[in-house]
């Protein structure tokens, strides 16, 4: 019987700390990294009710900022997909050594950009990673050569009033060879602020994750 944590945790990265909010429930069947989006933290409303709900289906979360404050000021930074997802690469290193993760099946939650960088590091780690989910995400960021490398089962989330996005994730899914379903969500747009849409989110990665996530 593994107890339930929550713990505030510090990753060093570069030369700067990663902060993040590390919280397992008891006998966690997996871990999912959240990888926000520009302008967003660990602190959005929108990731934490999907990590509360993720972790109601027993599975832990790990919602941390990839960028400091200082970094997330600077427009160019927050679409430099390579920094974040060097960031996401050194906290998984970090789960996989954690005393408290490191026997737990490691999945992404990525979000805007974040999922971007959650696809580029999917593509570098193969197996290693169980799943990822995309919540009106850019996966055309993460590049051609990195999408066709994706082994991990992905799941793309995107509003059906987020029209641009819609195209953008369906060039991106054509080219994932792996495991892979694109919903779009009816009525939402690209923050899911409308009632029961961000609902809708968090039940499909909560079904999404706990199939994969399986060992």
């Amino acid at each position: 019987m593994h107890p339930a944590l929550e713990e505030l945790v510090q990753i060093p990265v570069d030369d700067v700390h990663m902060e993040g909010m590390l919280e397992l429930p008891a006998n966690a069947q997996g871990i999912v990294l959240f990888a926000h989006g520009s302008g967003s933290s660990r602190h959005s409303p929108r990731n934490n009710y999907v990590a509360r709900v993720l972790r109601e289906h027993g599975v832990g979360t790990l919602l941390l900022d990839l960028l400091t404050l200082a970094e997330d000021l600077d427009y160019l930074t927050r679409f430099d997909i390579a920094l974040l997802t060097h960031r996401l690469l050194v906290a998984t290193c970090w789960v996989k050594l954690h005393p408290s993760t490191r026997q737990l099946p490691i999945a992404y939650f990525g979000a805007s950009t974040g999922a971007a960088a959650a696809l580029q590091a999917a593509a570098g780690l193969g197996a290693d990673i169980r799943a990822v989910v995309s919540r009106g995400g850019r996966p055309d960021l993460a590049g051609n050569h990195d999408l066709t490398k994706v082994k991990s089962p992905t799941l793309l989330l995107v509003g059906g009033r987020d029209e641009e996005v819609i195209e953008l994730n369906r060039d991106a899914y054509a080219r994932l060879p792996c495991t892979k379903e694109l919903v779009i969500i009816p009525g939402a747009t690209h923050l899911f602020e409308e009632a029961g849409t961000l609902e809708e989110v968090a039940r499909q990665a909560a079904t999404w994750f706990s199939q994969y996530l399986k060992t």
